[in-house]
């Protein structure tokens, strides 16, 4: 598995597994067979409702802590923002069943983020999170976090798929020592990303699917990306992506596809902003 390695040193694969949207009852199996898949980064967060059957799954997997890459997410807290955080995690823990998660991160940037993030930076020098970071950040948004605190986000995870590239962000997180996350790679098949001629040409050439083009395309960018499958077969076809590469006209020719904009919904929206904002979770 090829890795990155984060601003504090931590060590993080480039392909994981995302468990979001798998209802609580699948969860289990779906990240058992992920493991034996050979996947050792797991993607879970508080908002997903399924950390207690990750956290089973990786207890009944016998694989040592260790060799797996545990990330789960924050989300917007009451205040006070630094004590709920606390609790947050804490919860968080327990459901998963783990001492430490080797990545957490404020999964919107809303709320009282300066005081979630100080209770973050708290849980990362007592060693409950080995690296912390963010989700859903644009770049004025990430830039303020970090010239405003003393600990720089580690990673932050964001839409990414051939649809929506991020460039632009992609650079400013490379400027900043920030790891660039892809979530929803495979933009949910949305512009039938999955027969898209582009994608499917390519994957003829080197023998494999437009999926496992777009997840070695984002290698090729080194943003980590953590597709998510229920069915064994392509959980297996999703990790199958370390023995070929994209040629530089074949990475131009995705990046001909960008349009510059989201597929699902606008973090600067407001009536969005307002929903996200108000959403509580029942724990």
């Amino acid at each position: 598995m090829q890795t990155v390695t984060l601003n504090n040193g931590v060590e993080m694969p480039i392909l994981g597994y995302g468990v979001y949207q798998i209802p609580p009852d699948r969860t289990e199996q779906a990240v058992a067979d992920a493991l034996t898949a050979g996947y050792r980064l797991l993607d879970t967060a508080a908002a997903y409702g399924n950390e207690e059957a990750v956290g089973r799954a990786i207890r009944n997997s016998g694989i040592l802590r260790e060799e797996l890459f545990v990330t789960t997410k924050l989300w917007v807290q009451d205040a006070p923002a630094q004590d709920n955080t606390r609790r947050a995690l804490e919860t968080s823990l327990s459901k998963l069943g783990l001492d430490h998660v080797d990545l957490y991160l404020m999964h919107q940037p809303y709320g009282d983020v300066y005081g979630q993030w100080r209770a973050m930076e708290t849980a990362n020098r007592e060693g409950l999170a080995k690296a912390i970071g963010v989700a859903n950040f644009f770049p004025d948004r990430l830039l303020d976090l970090i010239l405003n605190n003393e600990i720089a986000p580690a990673v932050n995870q964001i839409e990414t798929h051939p649809f929506f590239q991020r460039t632009a962000d992609q650079a400013l997180m490379r400027e900043h020592g920030v790891q660039h996350q892809s979530w929803g790679g495979f933009a949910e098949g949305k512009n039938d990303l999955f027969t898209h001629p582009v994608l499917s040409e390519i994957g003829k050439a080197h023998d494999k699917s437009a999926a496992q083009v777009v997840l070695r395309w984002l290698i090729q960018r080194d943003i980590v990306t953590i597709p998510k499958s229920v069915s064994p077969d392509r959980m297996a076809q999703n990790f199958d992506v370390f023995d070929f590469a994209l040629t530089d006209q074949q990475m131009a020719q995705i990046a001909g596809l960008d349009t510059g904009t989201t597929l699902f919904f606008d973090h600067h929206d407001p009536e969005m902003v307002a929903w996200l904002s108000k959403r509580r979770l029942d724990n």
